[in-house]
């Protein structure tokens, strides 16, 4: 049985996903992608084949993306992760329109159309405020977990507004409230509407259609996706799946129709 691997080299962590001939997700995995791009890719590929019993001769197409997809140090094809991120959407649920992607360097807003095909897309900035990297920083600071802030943020009755755009100057605005007596759980509401914000930018610069699919990493938090529906309205998650595995689906899907094309265009087997 031939299969289709799609392997996400993120930022913060590194992907991978089996498709069957049919599409059917046979097996998952994540790693932190830590230092070494190549070595992620290799060990995340190695487990998910472990985890489901395949051999190295079974797959038929790599295909790689996200930022170490040129460096991973696989016999596969690269893809942009916006590509890949359209098509996996839209494998999930087929009335996707716009894609929210938020990863831990980078966010974007992703306009697609009924068969997964990117139209338009959008980008943040450098600047860390409009990404993961964003709560991650300020979680440190407060010494909680991203889990724990995503729960006192959806509990608080009250929400008090991040004046600073900047990563840097909203950490030291929190440590000043705080100072001050301020009740953290609005703090924490008041960071993800900040961030909600920058991505609503995002979004709306691209006359957005719904339905409207939040991925990535934070589509893991709660709280943000609560302040994110405050601004764009509904929106709906992957389910059955983490949120993380959204490009690498993409990925698997572009695999194994890149294989179909070429076995279709050889003479004789067009049948």
């Amino acid at each position: 049985m031939a299969l289709f691997a799609g392997v996400d080299s993120g930022s913060t962590s590194t992907k991978a996903v089996l498709l069957d001939e049919g599409g059917i997700i046979i097996g998952t995995h994540l790693v932190p992608s830590g230092n070494n791009f190549r070595k992620s890719a290799e060990v995340v590929l190695h487990t998910v084949m472990d985890k489901t019993h395949s051999k190295r001769d079974d797959l038929a197409a790599i295909v790689t993306t996200g930022y170490g997809r040129f460096i991973s140090g696989l016999n596969s094809k690269a893809m942009s992760e916006i590509t890949c991120c359209g098509r996996g959407a839209h494998y999930l649920h087929s009335a996707v329109r716009t894609v929210i992607d938020i990863g831990g360097q980078d966010s974007k807003a992703i306009k697609i159309d009924g068969t997964g095909k990117v139209v338009q897309f959008s980008l943040n900035d450098k600047c860390a405020a409009g990404t993961g990297r964003f709560l991650e920083r300020i979680a440190v600071s407060l010494e909680l977990d991203l889990e724990r802030m995503a729960g006192l943020s959806v509990q608080s009755q009250q929400k008090l507004p991040i004046s600073s755009t900047c990563v840097v100057f909203a950490e030291t605005e929190v440590i000043s409230r705080i100072s001050n007596g301020e009740a953290i759980e609005g703090i924490i509401k008041g960071l993800h509407s900040a961030l909600a914000s920058r991505i609503h930018i995002l979004a709306v610069g691209l006359n957005i259609e719904k339905d409207i699919l939040v991925c990535g990493g934070g589509a893991k938090n709660a709280g943000l996706v609560k302040e994110i529906e405050e601004l764009l309205g509904e929106v709906v998650l992957p389910s059955g799946i983490d949120p993380r595995f959204v490009p690498s689906i993409g990925a698997a899907l572009i695999a194994r129709d890149s294989q179909r094309e070429q076995v279709e265009s050889k003479p004789g087997e067009s049948q």
